[in-house]
């Protein structure tokens, strides 16, 4: 399979063409090419092409039968399981991981936030446990390299934080083509949240249930997120 391309312009599909142009669908994915599918003039999804660069785990989890929850309310994990071992029930499950990704993080100072920009680079740069995406088992491939930087916007953020990022790893290869580490590409999609300072109209809205709402009973609520699909053209 075809590594992710993010120099591929983007092609937008329609419901309907999932059926009629599944070969075009299909090779644009060979190609690495994510593509875009519509309803009705809006993004429903983003086709994202399967390389090897999935991670696959696998998950066991203890879950009660349906008998052993009739009538019995549970407001958390703890409350689910909290019935005799015999009415319990393994299943098992699959998680993928995408591998080799190059993620760039903006993190923007509200009026009352708890710590500053500059606090919060320091903890990364010495962090006190070990840094992992996804799984403990996924440490980053290399130290972060925090910044704090004065932008108008996200974009401005970025474009800012990947001319430090390019010039401080020229600095430290032993040779022009020799480069310490692969410099991380352009940007082809950004993604954020509500309240933050971007420029630029979404492509994209959907909701992740990934808003942490009380911690010891592992509850999530939903969060609004924004993704605008970046043309490379040119």
């Amino acid at each position: 399979m075809a590594p992710i391309n993010p120099e591929l312009i983007m092609e937008t599909f329609t419901v309907r063409d999932l059926r009629e142009r599944t070969g075009e669908l299909i090779r644009g994915a060979e190609e690495g090419r994510l593509s875009v599918v519509t309803k009705h003039g809006t993004p429903v999804f983003i086709a994202v092409p399967f390389d090897e660069t999935l991670l696959r785990d696998y998950h066991t989890a203890q879950v009660p039968s349906q008998a052993a929850l009739k009538k019995r309310p549970h407001a958390s994990r703890r409350d689910e399981l909290a019935i005799p071992g015999h009415d319990l029930n393994t299943i098992l499950s699959t998680r993928d991981y995408r591998q080799g990704a190059a993620c760039v993080v903006a993190v923007e100072a509200g009026a009352t936030a708890d710590y500053s920009l500059e606090q919060i680079a320091d903890a990364l740069r010495k962090p006190r446990y070990t840094l992992y995406l996804g799984r403990k088992s996924c440490p980053p491939g290399a130290p972060l390299y925090p910044q704090v930087i004065e932008a108008a916007d996200a974009e401005g953020a970025f474009e800012t934080y990947l001319d430090q990022i390019r010039a401080e790893l020229a600095r430290h290869s032993p040779a022009p083509d020799r480069p310490l580490l692969e410099a991380p590409p352009c940007i082809s999609r950004l993604a954020w949240g509500i309240n933050a300072t971007v420029s630029m109209p979404p492509d994209l809205i959907t909701t992740r249930k990934d808003h942490p709402l009380r911690r010891n009973g592992w509850m999530f609520g939903d969060r609004t997120e924004y993704v605008a699909l970046i043309s490379q053209e040119g």
